[in-house]
């Protein structure tokens, strides 16, 4: 499956300009069409409208919101200007509490979408929301970039971080475009168990069905050595040089991530090189 459809979302043109423009790469690169959704987010605690607020002071909050996407809008309408693929802006006005269904209206019918990393400076709650709303409510793959990506991952050298689940297996078939371009898979399996059916030979048959598309994976067996596995496959990452990688998404609960952490979050918190990550 070709990416034809991509979507990327804006809640603040100063730090989402970087992802806006690897997007429109992306979609050039693929002769896809571009979504951008510019986001005008009203804060208000949901509460508020019980406890008693004061009604013109809740209006102008939303009056704001609504300002803050059209700020948005006219910052990516210049940044677009130059670009001669299929593009369009849609900017929407959303309390904090009722962004999900409206990420996840948006990203539904997209092959990809693209935003930047939820974890780090000048990042929000926000962030956090539309990516697990792009997982969750579509299961749509999205592909994180760290800051000051601005352009297409080349995708040369890909790791696939395996352990024979569901989202891993659903971000490996998503990520089918970009393996078959790769020069360089390897399938990095951490700590496999010592009694497991395939224990002789830990990753072969997804190097097998691989194979059949055409790509050839190499199987990387790592012990752990390190505390968590977001540590142990970013030094793989180092060692290899790869500029992707091919993971599934909250193998656990997100509360249980949230509150105890997980090597989904942990990815997204430290990673320097794109991930392209599914549910």
């Amino acid at each position: 499956m070709a990416y034809k459809s991509i979507v990327t979302f804006v809640q603040n043109h100063k730090t989402d300009m970087d992802c806006v423009l690897a997007a429109a790469s992306i979609a050039e690169k693929n002769d896809a069409h571009l979504t951008i959704v510019c986001l005008g987010i009203d804060h208000t605690n949901p509460g508020a409208y019980y406890g008693g607020a004061n009604a013109m002071a809740l209006q102008q909050t939303l009056a704001d919101a609504e300002a803050e996407g059209k700020e948005n809008e006219k910052a990516v309408r210049s940044a677009m200007g130059v670009w001669s693929i299929s593009w369009e802006v849609i900017t929407i006005t959303a309390q904090i509490g009722a962004l999900a269904p409206v990420i996840g209206e948006r990203a539904q019918l997209a092959d990809l979408v693209v935003l930047p990393k939820p974890y780090g400076k000048d990042r929000s709650v926000e962030d956090v929301v539309i990516v697990e709303s792009a997982l969750f409510r579509t299961r749509t793959p999205v592909m994180i970039l760290p800051d000051g990506v601005t352009t297409a991952p080349e995708a040369s050298s890909v790791i696939i971080a395996w352990n024979e689940s569901t989202e891993s297996l659903a971000a490996i078939r998503a990520a089918m475009p970009l393996l078959k371009e790769a020069k360089s898979v390897d399938v990095a399996i951490i700590d496999p168990p010592a009694h497991a059916a395939d224990r002789s030979d830990p990753g072969g048959a997804l190097a097998e069905m691989l194979s059949r598309h055409g790509i050839r994976g190499d199987i990387s067996v790592l012990a752990k050595t390190m505390p968590r596995i977001s540590d142990i496959l970013c030094r793989h990452c180092q060692d290899k040089n790869a500029d992707l990688v091919v993971m599934g998404a909250y193998g656990h609960s997100r509360f249980r991530e949230a509150i105890l952490g997980g090597a989904t979050r942990n990815m997204l918190e430290m990673t320097e090189v794109p991930m392209l990550i599914a549910h």
